[in-house]
């Protein structure tokens, strides 16, 4: 009832700010229709991050909103949450009792469940398996259509695969309600490739593409406290998470002369990486830099020489994951040196951008630094090839897919 007051204060300010042009200029009903319009086109996206590093998220409703729609949404509240800027759509974080487990997950559904269904909505977009249940819900209670976004093989997850108890209740829900979707995303090839076994479901993939990355006001070295004649690796993200590599990448600069780890960013991984820091004397070859703001992890990443994407395929989602630092990586020009995972491996050929590491272990990743080092020809045209590659994979090309799909949804 508020949205609809606010609305109609919207449209009468108008008529009254705008009041010659009215009459003689528009006619009155083209407000009135755009009035209406606005009414029929509210989007409810939901998610069960807290919003403030969830890139693929931001960039959906980015979209959702440059296509005129009213866009809100949802997500949590942690107590260590950071302050979530201001965007061009509504947001609302939900302050929940639990903050993990399943009187988390319990919790959150249940509270999205009746601020979904007593919502004015003309689609719900729902993000990975732990909020598709109120939504597939309230879509079949009000009519409203859906668009599910598969982030990841959800129930493949390394925090699932040891748990079959809890393993079984998100594949009941994932088999009882994936079938009966007709509008579903995933991040990649390989993960459309496994759903498509297990549910004969076609999806569209669109992979977490960054926009066009243009270099501004980018700060020297010495004002990031980096240091100065080093050659520069860098791991980075806000999920710098135990048994992805990042402990062996710190292990092996042990066996490395005149290089630098940075650190940027932050994860569960953190206290493990310290003591290692610390028990082989690494202080002055490891830089951490915590967790910063997008365009500022990317000035640490432009500075890089090489950058790394050590994942191990431990589960299915790992084996089929394909990180935004790639991307991250590629439009920053910086030569990437990753695992041999399937859809990580298949970006570094097809467009020349980097190595792959034999074997995620101290020795194999320093063995591998050492040769790219050796060569610092090839390390250049590498790249080249990044900056060249970054002109065709873009979110400015990449969000094309997600317009059309929107828009045959909503017709």
């Amino acid at each position: 009832m508020y949205e609809t007051f606010s609305y109609l204060k919207e449209f009468f300010e108008k008529i009254f700010e705008n009041f010659i042009s009215f009459l003689f200029a528009i006619p009155y009903y083209v407000y009135f229709i755009t009035f209406v319009t606005m009414l029929k086109q509210k989007v409810i996206v939901s998610v069960s991050s807290d919003l403030v590093t969830d890139n693929r998220v931001h960039r959906t409703c980015s979209v959702l909103h440059e296509l005129g729609m009213d866009v809100l949404l949802i997500g949590r509240k942690k107590k260590c949450s950071p302050h979530l800027p201001k965007r061009n759509y509504r947001t609302k974080r939900l302050n929940l009792l639990f903050e993990k487990g399943p009187f988390f997950y319990a919790e959150l559904n249940l509270r999205l469940f009746f601020i979904l269904l007593f919502q004015r909505k003309k689609l719900l977009y729902s993000n990975d398996l732990d909020t598709l249940l109120p939504n597939f819900l309230v879509s079949k209670i009000s009519g409203a259509k859906i668009i599910y976004d598969s982030h990841e093989l959800f129930t493949e997850a390394p925090e699932l695969i040891h748990r079959n108890r809890v393993r079984k209740i998100w594949l009941w829900i994932e088999k009882m309600i994936f079938p009966k979707l007709s509008s579903i995303i995933t991040v990649n090839e390989s993960i459309a490739q496994r759903y498509n076994e297990l549910y004969h479901k076609d999806l569209l993939v669109i992979r977490n593409i960054p926009s066009k990355y243009e270099p501004k006001n980018i700060r020297s070295k010495a004002e990031l406290q980096i240091p100065e004649n080093s050659f520069l690796m860098i791991i980075q993200g806000s999920g710098l998470n135990v048994e992805r590599g990042i402990e062996e990448a710190v292990l092996a600069m042990q066996y490395l002369e005149d290089s630098t780890l940075m650190l940027v960013g932050d994860g569960d991984v953190m206290p493990v990486i310290k003591e290692l820091i610390q028990k082989h004397q690494l202080e002055d070859k490891v830089k951490l830099y915590g967790r910063r703001p997008y365009l500022e992890l990317m000035q640490f990443t432009a500075h890089a020489d090489l950058g790394l994407t050590l994942d191990k395929p431990l589960s299915k989602n790992y084996e089929f994951s394909l990180p935004n630092k790639v991307f991250d990586y590629m439009h920053a020009g910086t030569p990437i040196l990753a695992s041999k995972l399937v859809e990580i491996e298949k970006v570094i050929l097809r467009y020349q951008i980097g190595s792959i590491v034999s074997g995620v272990s101290g020795e194999s990743i320093a063995q591998a630094v050492k040769e790219i080092k050796s060569n610092p020809e090839n390390l250049a045209n590498q790249k080249a090839a990044c900056l060249a590659a970054a002109e065709i994979e873009n979110w400015e090309n990449e969000q094309l897919k997600l317009k059309k799909l929107v828009l045959s949804v909503i017709s």
